[in-house]
């Protein structure tokens, strides 16, 4: 009876033990998941900014976003006060954090003009619209591809069409005008996830300076585009798939 007694209660005591132990863990957890949701301010890309902008230049296009504490990287940057005098080392898109990463001593910077120009081939510059250069998302080391479309062939007819005259042309430089300052303050974000900022799809400005490596031929027919028709580039890396030269006309495009 006494044994039945004692094994009672020391069951009934492990159930309590059980019961603590399982409400410390949770209230625990929640302490924990309540510290990885704690909002933190961190600077967010609002609108395009180009490689090699000073951090000077760059404010008006960040904005200070919160953030969970567990989704911000550990090099995320929360405000620009280290980072005086530095630049942009690649383009920065909008919605992403910035993050230490990506600001660097000018003297780091990897400059336009860098790229090593193969044995044989020459450069030459030509300027084109942002949407004529794959949305302006052109760097030094890239390879392109170069359509020229006109109006009139040999025989002096009207027809129009379009062709890719050159394959995979190496991108040695790319200059661009400075993006123009926001003048509009941005409202400060709501505690939460980040909600969707229609500065997030700004159109870069101005035209585009590219320089790229060709033979010879090559280089005339980017100057024939250049001065006599129209010229629109594609970027095709070195991998990308070529099904032999096609001219594009009317006929063509609605096959």
């Amino acid at each position: 009876m006494k044994s039945r007694l004692l094994a009672g209660s020391a069951a009934a005591l492990l159930a309590v033990i059980g019961v603590i132990l399982v409400f410390s863990y949770a209230q625990a957890a929640d302490q924990r998941a309540v510290q990885n949701l704690t909002p933190v301010d961190v600077l967010i890309v609002k609108a395009a900014v180009p490689a090699g902008t000073p951090v000077e230049a760059m404010k008006a296009s960040l904005a200070t976003q919160q953030l969970p504490a567990s989704a911000v990287p550990k090099t995320a940057l929360h405000t620009l006060g280290d980072a005086a005098g530095k630049v942009a080392a690649v383009d920065l898109i909008p919605g992403e954090t910035l993050v230490a990463e990506r600001l660097v001593a000018p003297e780091e910077l990897k400059t336009p003009g860098s790229v090593t120009v193969p044995a044989g081939l020459q450069e030459v510059s030509f300027q084109l619209e942002p949407q004529r250069v794959v949305g302006g998302r052109l760097a030094p080391g890239d390879h392109i591809g170069v359509f020229i479309s006109q109006t009139g062939g040999k025989d002096g007819d009207n027809s129009q069409a379009t062709k890719l005259v050159i394959h995979k042309v190496l991108v040695t430089a790319v200059q661009r005008a400075p993006q123009a300052a926001a003048t509009q303050p941005t409202p400060a974000p709501s505690q939460g996830a980040p909600a969707a900022d229609p500065a997030d799809t700004a159109l870069p400005n101005g035209l585009l300076l590219l320089t790229v490596a060709v033979n010879d031929v090559d280089a005339a027919k980017i100057v024939y585009g250049n001065e006599f028709a129209k010229i629109w580039l594609s970027k095709e890396p070195l991998s990308a798939k070529v099904n032999g030269p096609r001219i594009i006309d009317g006929k063509e495009v609605f096959k």
